[in-house]
């Protein structure tokens, strides 16, 4: 399907404030990004870098003001998200290299501490896609959704205490609990088609059988319309944006998915 994803922030700025963004999508082999329009109002000189997990960032300095960020994209996405039923577990010795780092506990997913846990809840599972199968179901079944509940990130261990929580929440304590039982897995924020109430979005991915498969246990099934912005650990690594020095924050926020119908014969499909 053809979507278009657009996201406009503004800011109030009291004194020069360094921003790093993330908000450009990149094509991969789940998306592809057909057009981009990226505006800063007022406009300031900008300087893009890749970081460590692949995604593009944008580094500035906002003015004082009303400090705007607009971001629109056309991207084609699959109708459907992969699912592998009995997809195995890839041994540790056999885990590319940077994947390796999706094992490790992190800031918010304390995986660690989630091993005899994720255990249980996987017993009697197929050891790979099954297992992380089950995760998700009991997420699902057992950790309260609230949308809007909570504007600050919490860790896997507090998001368990309290049984409650937002997307990314519930996506940390997925990620641990795979972790815990040496599967690799990594937090994705970006877009979701017909997500209620929109914004921006939150889910988990998890390395089965040498690819990435989606896991989200926010939504009862699994469809199409995923859009990633980007990729990380947890939280930490995939904020929108970061702010340093004196603390703003939005002042407006506007985050839109809509369906393309005629995008297809605007933007022909590239295959390499």
């Amino acid at each position: 399907m053809w979507l278009r994803t657009s996201c406009e922030i503004t800011f109030d700025i009291v004194e020069p404030a360094p921003f790093i963004l993330m908000l450009r999508l990149r094509s991969g082999a789940q998306q592809w990004v057909a057009r981009e329009e990226y505006r800063l109002m007022p406009g300031v000189p900008v300087y893009e870098f890749t970081d460590i997990y692949g995604n593009l960032c944008q580094r500035l300095i906002a003015p004082p003001g009303a400090f705007t960020v607009y971001t629109s994209a056309d991207v084609m996405t699959s109708d459907q998200v992969d699912q592998s039923p009995g997809a195995p577990f890839v041994e540790i010795e056999y885990l590319p290299d940077g994947v390796l780092n999706y094992l490790l506990p992190s800031r918010y997913c304390e995986s660690d501490r989630f091993g005899q846990m994720a255990t249980s809840i996987t017993a009697g599972q197929l050891l790979g896609y099954d297992q992380v199968k089950a995760i998700e179901s009991w997420l699902r079944d057992t950790i309260r959704f609230e949308p809007g509940s909570s504007d600050i990130p919490v860790s896997a261990v507090e998001v368990n205490n309290r049984q409650w929580g937002v997307c990314r929440d519930l996506s940390h304590l997925g990620i641990a609990l795979c972790r815990g039982i040496s599967i690799p897995a990594r937090l994705v924020v970006g877009y979701l088609y017909g997500l209620k109430p929109m914004d921006l979005h939150a889910w988990f991915e998890a390395f089965i059988a040498g690819r990435w498969y989606t896991f989200d246990a926010t939504q009862n099934e699994l469809g199409g319309g995923y859009v990633a912005i980007g990729y990380g650990r947890d939280a930490a690594d995939v904020a929108i944006y970061n702010q340093f020095g004196l603390p703003v924050y939005p002042i407006t926020q506007d985050i839109r998915v809509q369906l393309i119908e005629d995008a297809g014969e605007k933007h022909p499909t590239v295959t390499e």
